[in-house]
């Protein structure tokens, strides 16, 4: 079994989850059940994902779970834009979590390329 915790993309995706939580706290109430549901689903998923993978003893079902975190982290770079574009998220907070996006996103891409050579 493979130690997550050691993976910097799953350090990445961590550090991410805790961004996204804080970012959508001041969003509007009626959101509660909406985006703000929607993108921290997705960043729980991105570090979810790679937790379950590694907890995979075939390689194929690691790789399988690292693809579903790299999708789940594009829906949230996604909702990030919209949550920017419609005002609820400042252009600190949105520039905060796009580079964190981008970083895991460097990251998991990476694994998972080296996982496939």
């Amino acid at each position: 079994m493979r130690d997550h915790t050691k993976l910097q993309a799953f350090q990445a995706a961590d550090e991410l989850v805790l961004l996204v939580y804080r970012a959508t706290q001041c969003f509007p109430r009626e959101e509660q059940f909406g985006l703000t549901s929607q993108m921290r689903r997705a960043a729980v998923s991105v570090a979810s994902n790679i937790v379950e993978g590694c907890a995979r003893q075939s390689e194929g079902d690691y790789l399988r779970f690292l693809d579903m975190a790299f999708g789940s982290l594009r829906e949230l770079t996604y909702q990030a834009s919209l949550g920017h574009r419609l005002g609820y998220l400042t252009n600190d907070a949105f520039h905060s979590l796009d580079a964190q996006c981008t970083s895991a996103s460097k990251l998991l891409a990476g694994l998972i390329r080296a996982l496939r050579e």
